[in-house]
């Protein structure tokens, strides 16, 4: 399974694919940043990410894209950066017909540390810890992007497993309801027969 990770940001969006099975040992394809001035024109600057994710996609072909899920902070600005970012690497992925998913920082710290509230020099290590690297990739976004495909890989048989579950609940679900209704569609009805009371007898004068 190749993954290609990205750590969505406006300034400096992380990539990095990293290719491997889980319960094996995996191996860094590649890693990097692409970058934007934050002088520059918002639109320019989405446009920037798109040729850049663009590339990295020609270059690498990854199977699947792991991108980090946008979640609530007090800079509005920030999250509205990292939210435009994460979508542009979205519309990247899905124009090809790549599986996206999405892994919130918690979900990534736990499946790369053991600790969803690793900080990123914690995250750091382990990212070179298991991929066997000589130092850790600078700047953090850009092991965070390969933290968040190193958790793909780990967390997506799981997660099918638990999908085709859902699905096979769900088809069970509607194969009972609909044989339910044919049955009431086709059982005889009985119709009912009104009583009537016998009438009572007046008393004599």
């Amino acid at each position: 399974m190749r993954v290609l990770g990205v750590d969505p940001g406006l300034t400096r969006c992380g990539v990095g694919v990293v290719e491997g099975v889980p319960g094996r040992p995996l191996t860094m394809i590649g890693v990097g940043v692409v970058r934007t001035p934050a002088d520059a024109e918002l639109g320019l600057r989405l446009v920037a990410i798109e040729q850049g994710i663009e590339q990295w996609l020609d270059e690498h072909r990854p199977e699947f894209v792991a991108v980090e899920r946008v979640f609530s902070q007090h800079n509005v600005r920030t999250v509205m950066g990292t939210a435009q970012a994460s979508a542009v690497a979205m519309l990247c992925a899905a124009r090809r017909g790549i599986p996206v998913a999405l892994h919130t920082p918690s979900e990534v710290k736990a499946a790369v540390t053991g600790s969803g509230r690793a900080d990123k020099a914690q995250v750091g290590a382990m990212v070179t810890r298991l991929l066997r690297l000589d130092a850790p990739p600078k700047p953090a976004d850009a092991a965070d992007a390969l933290a968040l495909a190193i958790c793909h890989i780990w967390r997506a048989p799981a997660q099918t497993r638990l999908q085709q579950a859902v699905a096979q609940n769900r088809l069970q679900q509607a194969v009972a309801l609909h044989k339910a209704q044919a049955t009431r569609a086709t059982a005889p009805t009985t119709a009912s027969v009104p009583t009537t009371a016998p009438a009572s007898k007046g008393r004599l004068a």
